[in-house]
Order: structure tokens, then sequence, then C-alpha cells
């Protein structure tokens, strides 16, 4: 048990340099801000104090809850499994459609109701059965000092860990972030630098540079998530760039989730992502020789589940996030035999779709 403190908790933050004006340059994330004493990086989270740069979210949260790995979504990580998740505040995005806004754009540290020390979060998931550890809900990348000290902590005990994050990290951080990590689902928000700009305040290129590192310089496994905006980023010929790029740097095996857009935060006035949409941008993703791709956040048995590239079995049928039946044998297709690129067990998990939280202080 952990006792509870009112107060933000402050680290020392690493990647950051002293620059000849005396400003502080942070260089966690590709928007390298310079900050004078007492001012906060652009994720709210990171703040120059004195002459040095500290993480004033270290040790807290605003939440623990145990989900079904599903949920991060990993389609191919341990499934059925249960993946206690939790996030702090801020992010390094400005995403004008954010799903978790009042989390990620969160500037009241009185929403980070809980705290826990490293530790204390490995304990919590072993005794709560769960086989991994999930830094979700706000960026990872933000709070990476807290969430390198979790990893450690989880491996120490046997716990996985999993980062949902945007990819929005330098190459000098990444390396050290990524190697502490066992899975990742990475948001490829949209495939134009025009859409990063205007709807994120950011940029596409670091992102991309983020999906081919985990590719070709780490063992992490990840999946990526496009949420398509109607309007923004589901016209055809942006799915089809995508996914001759995806195809051509990731290969043939990276599961690629297309989820459905729901109103929300600044972005009230788009509609709703019609099913249509999704499993047209399946299809010409799957054109392309991708062989594992999804739909998420509208209800598709076909979209949802995994089938055999090889004979088209069906493998795994999901129900939304519920595991209905499962046809692998190890890493291979039950009918087949042909080998599916993933982290599979004998027997999946039987979490299902429950959310429960759990209060660690």
């Amino acid at each position: 048990m952990i006792a509870s403190d009112p107060r933000p908790s402050t680290q020392p933050a690493r990647w950051w340099t002293m620059r000849p004006d005396n400003r502080i340059e942070c260089q966690l994330c590709p928007r390298s801000c310079k900050l004078q004493s007492g001012q906060r990086g652009f994720c709210f989270v990171r703040q120059r104090v004195g002459d040095e740069m500290v993480l004033t979210t270290y040790g807290r949260s605003s939440g623990f809850c145990i989900d079904p790995i599903e949920k991060k979504p990993l389609n191919h990580f341990l499934p059925g499994t249960s993946v206690l998740s939790f996030g702090t505040a801020g992010c390094n995005l400005g995403c004008r459609f954010c799903q978790n806004w009042d989390i990620s754009k969160a500037r009241e540290f009185d929403r980070l109701a809980d705290a826990a020390a490293p530790d204390a979060i490995a304990d919590a998931a072993r005794r709560h059965g769960c086989r991994s550890v999930a830094f979700t809900y706000n960026d990872p990348v933000i709070f990476a000092e807290y969430a390198l000290d979790v990893a450690q902590a989880c491996r120490e005990c046997g716990i996985k860990t999993v980062a949902v994050t945007a990819g929005y990290i330098t190459d000098e951080a990444r390396p050290e972030f990524f190697r502490a990590m066992d899975a990742a689902n990475v948001d490829l928000k949209a495939f134009t630098d025009d859409f990063y700009q205007r709807l994120c305040f950011a940029r596409l290129q670091p992102v991309l540079d983020t999906l081919v590192y985990l590719r070709k310089e780490t063992g992490v496994w990840f999946e990526v998530t496009t949420l398509l905006i109607p309007g923004e980023n589901d016209r055809p010929e942006e799915i089809d760039r995508a996914s001759d790029w995806f195809a051509a740097q990731l290969g043939p095996d990276v599961p690629w989730h297309f989820t459905a857009f729901h109103p929300d935060f600044k972005m009230l006035g788009h509609p709703p992502t019609p099913v249509a949409t999704l499993m047209q941008a399946r299809d010409i993703a799957r054109s392309k020789g991708l062989r594992h791709v999804y739909t998420g956040n509208a209800f598709n048995r076909t979209g949802a589940s995994t089938w055999c590239p090889e004979c088209g079995a069906l493998l795994i049928e999901r129900h939304w996030h519920d595991l209905r039946s499962y046809h692998l044998d190890g890493n291979r297709c039950a009918a087949c035999g042909c080998r599916i690129a993933g982290h599979f067990e004998r027997t999946p998990g039987t979490w299902g779709t429950r959310r429960e939280p759990v209060r660690l202080s």
C-alpha cells in the first residue's frame, strides 16, 4: 500500500541539454522545447527548475484499471490475457480528435488521483494475475523516466510491459525507451504531413522513423493503429499509399488496426466512421499483401477476427474484445500449420471483456 500524497511528484529528467543562450532544450521528443526557468514543455509535465529539467508526474497516475489486452489494441500478443493499464497527464501531441482528451490534455494535477512506486505497480499486476502492464491513456514517451523504472520492476517479477504510443520520440531517446518494452501499439494517425501539422501540431516523419526502427532494430512485438476520420484521412488514395509504405518498410506480418472515429474533443462536427469505410481500408491493405488487418471501435466479426493468411481458416474469433473461438496450435494455424506472427501461448487467456478499476493507494 502506498500512502496518498496530494502533491505531484518530481524526478530529475533525462534527455536535455543546456544551450549557449542559457535555455534548456528537451531532447526527448521532436518538439525540442526550449525552456527558461520555470517554463514547462508542450507536454506540460516536463519543466525547467533552476538549471535542470524535472518530470513533474513521476509516481503519479490518473488511475489504474485491468483491461483485456485486445483493448490496447494488441491482437497477437498473449490473446485473452489481462493487462494492468495506467497513464499520467499531459501529451506531446495536440490532437484535436483525442479520444482520451480529459487525461491527455489535463493541466490540473488533481487528475492524478493515484500514487504508486514502480515496484508497487509490478506487485499489483502480479497479485491480480495480469500478464502485462500497459502505459496508456496518455503517451508514455512524456513520462519515460517513470515508465522505464516501472518496466524494470516488471521484468524482475516476470511481467511484460506494453507502450501505447504515438511514436513521437527522438533518435536519441528511442533506443533506451523501447529496449524496456516487450510490446507496443503505435498510432499512425495519417499518412500526410498536412494532417499531422493541422490536426496534431506535429510531423509525420518521426512516427515513420519509430515504426521502421521497431521493425528493423528491435525484437519488440508491435502493432499499428490508424483512427479513420471521415473527410480527413480516410481517402482510398491515402490508404493505398500508406499500405504500399507499410508493406515495403514493415513487412506483411505486422498487424494494422483501422479504428472508427467518434466525435470528441474539438472535432464534434465530424460524423462517426462507417463500418464500410473501415472494411474498405482493410481490403486495400490486404490487397497489398498485408496478412493481418483489423477493424475496431465498431462491431464487425470479419474485421475483428484473425484469419489464416494461407488457408483462410478462422483462427481467433472475436466479439469486441471477447474471444469466442480459438484455433491456433501454439503459433500455427491448427488447420494447415501456417506460422502466425506474434506471441501466442498454447491456450488463450480467459479475461474476457471485463474492465476493473484498481486502487493502489
